[in-house]
């Protein structure tokens, strides 16, 4: 196997639960198209008496430069209002605990002062506090954390100054303008940093994540827990690690815009289920899988270029495990997982996203390559242990 392949074997021993994303459906690309009028010839009317030459004035065209300057402007006005839209509902965060302080960054999901952020931001933590956009401090509270998507969810009583709109990270493209929002360092408040959607669906090796949104927009200590916001001021992420320099990636050389979002696919539901229920319950396949991208399916030789391939772990784990939920649907080594009730993975769509929609329990229709032959298999769906990652 590739060592300096990004695609990480992940052993699926988790728990997925069913999650009412909290927020609007409707995020989407925001294209700006600088349409140039067709410049037609003018020719200026003359009367039948008239004997005079006709005089045609030819209008000049936009030059490159000018239609330049109209994209820039309207791009920048595109991002200021949407951070304005955004900008009441982000907090910074204090946190007190046995090891002293730290800070981190969040977000207002609703009008009943539920604030989502990092779990790595308030794990240490016994006491927290709000700082708002309008200067207030607030007391909060743990709800509860999520440690496999590093996401947990606070409270505070009383009016919030605002409460921010979840955007679809699904629809997401590479190219597309975000912005990320936080307080680096604890201290510069509201910090705004602007970038592009560099790839979708990402897994960062050592991190147990996936699907994972990665963007060039600068990431700093305390921005952690921070909206990632598309151009309509929706909440397509959330900002979760940054990579400096890593020997998982074969490197200790330093490198820069190298930041990963936890997607609102992803965040929206596992919040909700915080909010009900104060914890997390993850359904149980039992694979260990690689998701497939053109690199992946390269090496291994696969038919396709998206979806879940079976596949025994670096470490000596087994693809399927027994007596779990995929041995006893006849899942086995070299299975493509390639659609779950008939929602297909792709480029913008990792297995874990899918799976999440549903509780352990639920049964699903997993569509499965074998063979080079696309057939359908039945799962109920186990719980995840607790003490797996």
């Amino acid at each position: 196997m590739n060592g300096n392949r990004l695609a990480l074997i992940f052993t699926f021993l988790l728990g997925i639960f069913i999650g009412v994303a909290g927020g609007a459906a409707a995020g989407g690309l925001v294209g700006f198209l600088v349409s140039q009028q067709t410049l037609a010839q003018v020719t200026a009317k003359v009367s039948a008496i008239d004997t005079r030459p006709v005089n045609t004035v030819t209008q000049t065209p936009p030059s490159s430069s000018t239609v330049n300057e109209a994209v820039v402007v309207s791009l920048s006005d595109a991002m200021v209002a949407a951070v304005k839209r955004v900008a009441p509902a982000v907090v910074t965060i204090t946190v007190e605990g046995r090891t002293g302080r730290g800070s981190g960054s969040g977000v207002i999901i609703s009008e009943d002062g539920y604030i989502i952020t990092n779990n790595h931001v308030v794990s240490d933590g016994n006491r927290y506090f709000v700082l708002f956009a309008d200067g207030t401090r607030r007391q909060a509270e743990l709800v509860g954390t999520d440690s496999l998507n590093d996401i947990a969810v606070l409270k505070v009583s009383g009016e919030v100054p605002g409460v921010a709109v979840i955007g679809d990270s699904s629809a997401l493209q590479p190219g597309e303008t975000v912005l990320a929002i936080g307080s680096p360092l604890g201290n510069f408040r509201n910090t705004v940093t602007a970038g592009v959607v560099s790839a979708l669906n990402r897994s960062v090796p050592g991190s147990g994540m996936e699907g994972l949104i990665q963007t060039d927009a600068a990431i700093n200590s305390g921005n952690s827990g921070g909206p990632l916001i598309n151009l309509k001021g929706e909440v397509v992420g959330i900002n979760t690690l940054v990579v400096r320099n890593d020997v998982g990636f074969g490197t200790m050389t330093p490198v820069e815009g190298l930041g990963f979002a936890v997607p609102s696919s992803i965040f929206s539901n596992v919040a909700d289920q915080i909010i009900r229920t104060g914890q997390v319950r993850y359904p149980f396949l039992g694979i260990t899988y690689l998701m497939i991208d053109g690199e992946v399916a390269a090496e291994y030789n696969l038919p396709v270029q998206n979806g879940a391939f079976i596949s025994a772990g670096v470490n000596g784990q087994s693809a399927v495990l027994p007596n779990t939920a995929a041995a006893k649907a006849g899942l086995r080594e070299g299975d493509i997982i390639v659609a779950v009730n008939d929602q297909r993975l792709d480029g913008n769509v990792s297995l874990r996203q899918l799976l999440l929609q549903y509780r352990p329990g639920d049964t699903v229709e997993l569509t499965i390559l074998r063979d080079g032959q696309e057939q359908k298999v039945s799962v109920t769906l186990g719980e995840r242990p607790s003490n797996l990652r």
